[in-house]
This record gives C-alpha cells, sequence and structure tokens, in this order.
C-alpha cells in the first residue's frame, strides 16, 4: 500500500488526513493530534501538543499510548536563553535530528521522571525570564531545536510543531512523542489511522503544513508587493 502523503487538495474524500486548519484548531484549542511525515522520509508519526497545553495527564497518555521518546521543540533563541548545548559535537543523524543536551527542572520535581516532573520542566521552559539556573542536566526530557525556516527549511515534525504552535497564536513551543504499535514496531499510516480514531484525534500531514506555509508566505510578498506599487503611484501623482 502506498502511503505518500499527498497534499491536501488532492487527496480523495475518504483520506483519514485532516485539513491542516483543522490541525491548527485543535492546536489552539489545547487539544493534541497525529502528525505525519512523507514515507521518504521517516514514515512515522507524532503525537503532537502545543507545550503549554502539555499538563500531567497530556505527558501520561504520550508516554502510556505513544510509547515513543517524549521531546521538547523549542527555537534556538529559547534553547539559547536556557543555555542549552547541542547532545553531540558531530550529529551524524541523517536527519539532523538537533537534540540538546537532556534536562529536568532545579526545583519543584522529584526524580524527574514521573509525568508530573516532566510537564514541571516544560513550563520551566516557558518562562519568559527563566535561564539556564533553573535546570540540572542529564535529565529526563529531550528538548529539539528547530530551524528558523521551520518547515520551509526543514521537514521534519521539531519543525512542524513549533509552526502549528506559532501559527495557532502560542508560544513557539511543542512536545511530541513518536506513536509505535504494540509490537515495538513503529505505527505506519494505516496503524495511525486505527490509533487516532480509537483516541478521537485528527491526523495532519507536514507536508500540509509546508503548502499552507508556502501559500501564506506567496501572499504575504504579493501584499507586500502591491503595497509597494501603490505607494510609488501615489508618489508619482
Amino acid at each position: 500500500m502506498n502511503t505518500h502523503f499527498l497534499s491536501n487538495d488532492n487527496r480523495s474524500e475518504g483520506s483519514p488526513i485532516s485539513p491542516i486548519e483543522e490541525i491548527i484548531a485543535d492546536i489552539k484549542a489545547g487539544k493534541m493530534v497525529v502528525l505525519v511525515d512523507d514515507e521518504d522520509r521517516e514514515n512515522e508519526g507524532d503525537l503532537v501538543i502545543a507545550a503549554e497545553h502539555a499538563d500531567a495527564s497530556q505527558i501520561n497518555f504520550m508516554a502510556r499510548q505513544g510509547c515513543g521518546l517524549i521531546c521538547l521543540t523549542l527555537t534556538e533563541e529559547r534553547a539559547d536563553q536556557f543555555e542549552l548545548g547541542p547532545m553531540t559535537g558531530n550529529n551524524t543523524d541523517p536527519h539532523g535530528t538537533a537534540f540538546t543536551v537532556s534536562i529536568d527542572a532545579k526545583h519543584g520535581i522529584s526524580t524527574g521522571i514521573s509525568a508530573g516532573d516532566r510537564a514541571t520542566t516544560i513550563d520551566v521552559l516557558l518562562q519568559e525570564d527563566g535561564h539556564a539556573g533553573d535546570l540540572v542536566s542529564p535529565g529526563h526530557l529531550f528538548p529539539l531545536i528547530a530551524r528558523d525556516g521551520g518547515v520551509l527549511e526543514r521537514a521534519g515534525h521539531t519543525e512542524a510543531s513549533v509552526d502549528l504552535a506559532v501559527i495557532a497564536g502560542l508560544k513557539p513551543a511543542a512536545v511530541i512523542c513518536e506513536i509505535m504499535n504494540e509490537d515495538g514496531t513503529m505505527a505506519r499510516l494505516p496503524d495511525l489511522t486505527l490509533f487516532a480514531a480509537k483516541h478521537e484525534l485528527k491526523i495532519g500531514a507536514i507536508e500540509d503544513l509546508i503548502a499552507w506555509r508556502a501559500k501564506e508566505q506567496l501572499m504575504s510578498a504579493l501584499m507586500s508587493e502591491k503595497a509597494r506599487h501603490s505607494s510609488c503611484q501615489q508618489l508619482v501623482s
């Protein structure tokens, strides 16, 4: 079965992929979604929720149902604010996944691994006046740095999750977790469709987000050009 993710405009009516506008709306409302990338890339689905909505119950759901690694995606600016250095000085990951050192909150937690402890650590990273002294390393939360250009620069779950949070008008950070099958294999689109239906979650495609952002960028450029042209005409007249 070919599970190549077509842009939403070209999908059949029965496609399990929801329009990207619905995914953005769910993220804005604090809901969790499933986000899939292309089969020619990782061909995986991640649970995604905006970081500011990631409480202990959401982290517990990710741990028990997603079963993958729970990561906090954030901007390079926020990583620099907390002095989060790279996990390795020689990143040989084929997809260039930008892990930083693992972290825990310095205060307000026990061992750092519980859902509540990880939610506390996430909250620390969202504080505008936070700093490196609020964290300890190594820890039980794994930050990932998104590229500045988002999905237009790198078509990964890291960039897509941060882009979704920003588009939804939330803080530029998200929590993600890969979805595994019960037998330990990675869930693919047919598995993810069943998973999403069981837990009443919508599935979004990174490819659709790329198309949405490219369209918005083009419209913005056209509006700027139109405004510039109008200004020039006024000067001439």
